[in-house]
């Protein structure tokens, strides 16, 4: 937990709550941070003023170590409450999207649904490790991650970024729209996201670039294609005409939407 991420204002919401509750300051910054990790509506916590290792959800439940302190145990639940109230009134600082994020692991399935936090209000400094992305992307329509890998999808830029280890991918979504990725572990640590289409393959995209520089058609970290040149990018086009006659067929589509995204793909031939 690091109070220089804090801004002037945030500093002086920390220090009112810590004489409110009667914490110090470094606890309150802790709670703080571990509320906003938790999205403004449950907190895993440790520190010796909270009775060493907790956690709490809104609505009343509270785990202490201290587990018989009932004093100490209103307190953290009033401070946490206050932190919640407080974290709610910061515009575009919670997860509110429904973006899917999965792993496996042997036979279960984890879910993560997370929105696109700036995490950048009048309370806290930006931190640049949160914004990996390129910057000339803007903010994300979504954001994610499983294991080492991260995400950031760019709906209205119609890009995907994917940091794996030190590497930056972005990749060209095409005409998908976005709605989750699940990764699949093992020796072919695959890719998958779900589009209007169903279940696509990352592999499937071009990429546009790595680390910043312009992608040469090469596989991207996944076994994706560079950026597409000539008949293979006719041939993406055509694929995608093909599905989207299918779901013409099949009423998803009206004659005038199918119309109207055939002309945008044919002008990129």
């Amino acid at each position: 937990m690091n109070a220089q991420l804090l801004t002037p204002e945030g500093e002086k919401i920390v220090g009112d709550l810590a004489r409110r509750h009667g914490f110090s300051v470094d606890a309150v910054t802790h709670m703080m941070y571990s509320v906003l990790n938790g999205n403004g509506s449950m907190a895993q916590f440790a520190h010796p003023e909270f009775g060493g290792s907790g956690q709490w959800m809104r609505g009343g439940m509270l785990m202490l170590g201290d587990m018989f302190n009932h004093g100490l145990k209103g307190r953290v639940d009033a401070l946490c409450n206050d932190i919640s109230g407080i974290l709610a009134n910061q515009p575009g600082l919670l997860s509110i999207g429904s973006f899917q994020s999965q792993s496996q692991g042997g036979n279960a399935w984890q879910t993560q649904a997370t929105g696109a936090p700036t995490r950048q209000s009048s309370l806290f400094l930006p931190d640049p490790a949160s914004n990996w992305w390129p910057q000339d992307l803007g903010a994300p329509s979504a954001t994610g991650s499983q294991n080492s890998v991260r995400y950031a999808y760019f709906g209205g830029a119609r890009r995907l970024a994917v940091q794996t280890g030190s590497d930056t991918w972005v990749y060209d979504t095409l005409d998908h729209q976005i709605g989750g990725f699940s990764q699949q572990q093992g020796s072919g640590g695959s890719i998958l996201f779900t589009s209007q289409y169903g279940t696509v393959n990352l592999s499937t995209l071009p990429v546009v670039s790595r680390n910043g520089q312009p992608s040469l058609p090469t596989p991207g970290p996944f076994g994706g294609p560079g950026s597409p040149t000539g008949s293979s990018q006719s041939n993406d086009v055509l694929a995608t005409l093909d599905r989207l006659g299918a779901l013409k067929t099949q009423g998803i589509l009206t004659e005038a939407e199918f119309n109207a995204k055939k002309a945008e793909l044919l002008s990129r031939l």
